[in-house]
């Protein structure tokens, strides 16, 4: 006999992300609507941990970094709001895995030889529809992502059939770019990767972003006519309407550390004032709970449930959250210097 899931239908899970996107806050949501939204985002915990495990097979011993993450309530009600006709059911990336490379030989090497791995799971979109390489998306964005769906033969895992989850591919300088617009965003309010906010910010952004794309691998990002003087020069200008080196220069990152257990998930939380607080757990059954109700009892901080095999490995792939630019400043100071002296 089938095993029904504990949120029922898509057609019941559509309903309850349509009330989430009237009400834009889910502490709104009628209680029956937040259980359904709640069971249903943490049937992705088990997703997650299926391509976890093939993908730390594969990449072991590589010097390829492996981190998953399951989307925050408000980046779904985000979702919805941005992208109206958007079903719940069909959002692809409530759980996703972040793979980071460090050459993009390399990350074509690996997504190619994994599409062919022997497993059931199928990838749905068309090689080139993500591939923000080829294609870097206008406001300055560079990596790849696939959308998987999850496949079983099982009765207990039959529930769980048709999830899907998001990985993403980035190589460390792209990395190193994504996660510098994530800290603008909590430093400043504005939503630079969204289009949303002061254009002089996103602006520089995005030549920075063609400023990496060029010096660290020998390809262009958004402004793929400007010559290379033109890109540094544009770059200098709206830098010297905001000043924001000299800042990024100076900020230093969170000094938080791990409790010396041997955790391998984590919740990251920022509350209102910018601090950091880490919360370590030995699996996600442990997590999970805790997770709900911070977010049940923080609804205004933003908080991340996320795996990686060691602290060090989870601080380097979700250096936003503890405000570490160094490596994008970096890049950018050597790659205005290199810009230069080609021309």
């Amino acid at each position: 006999m089938p095993v029904r899931p504990p949120w029922g239908s898509k057609e019941r899970i559509n309903r309850a992300g349509d009330a989430l996107r009237r009400m834009r806050h889910p502490e709104a949501l009628a209680p029956d609507d937040a259980i359904v939204l709640d069971a249903w985002r943490s049937a992705h915990r088990h997703i997650i941990n299926t391509f976890q495990g093939i993908l730390r097979n594969r990449t072991r011993g590589s010097g390829i970094v492996v981190a998953q993450r399951l989307k925050r309530r408000t980046t779904i009600i985000d979702k919805l709001d941005r992208e109206p006709h958007m079903r719940l059911a069909r959002m692809d990336d409530v759980a996703g895995c972040r793979l980071i490379f460090p050459s993009i030989k390399e990350l074509n090497a690996f997504r190619g030889e994994f599409e062919w791995a022997r497993f059931n799971h199928k990838r749905k979109n068309h090689p080139d529809k993500y591939d923000y390489i080829k294609r870097p998306k206008p406001l300055g964005y560079r990596g790849i992502h696939d959308i998987y769906e999850y496949a079983t033969t099982s009765v207990k895992g039959a529930p769980l059939k048709g999830l899907l989850i998001e990985l993403q591919y980035r190589t460390r300088c792209q990395h190193a770019w994504a996660t510098s617009v994530e800290i603008m965003t909590h430093l400043t309010g504005f939503e630079p990767k969204f289009n949303r906010g002061d254009q002089n910010h996103i602006e520089f952004l995005r030549l920075a972003s063609e400023i990496i794309a060029r010096t660290c691998e020998d390809m262009p990002s958004c402004f793929p006519e400007k010559r290379d003087m033109e890109v540094a020069a544009a770059f200098e200008a709206v830098e010297s309407k905001l000043h924001l080196m000299p800042v990024m220069r100076r900020m230093q990152p969170s000094e938080e550390t791990s409790s010396g257990r041997s955790s391998e998930v984590f919740i990251l939380q920022i509350g209102s004032d910018q601090s950091l607080k880490i919360h370590e757990y030995p699996n996600r059954g442990a997590a999970a709970p805790a997770y709900f109700k911070l977010e049940k009892d923080h609804p205004g901080d933003d908080i991340v449930l996320v795996t990686a095999e060691s602290f060090a490995e989870m601080r380097d792939t979700f250096r936003n959250y503890f405000y570490d630019v160094r490596e994008f400043v970096r890049l950018v100071d050597e790659g205005r210097k290199a810009l230069k002296s080609r021309s």
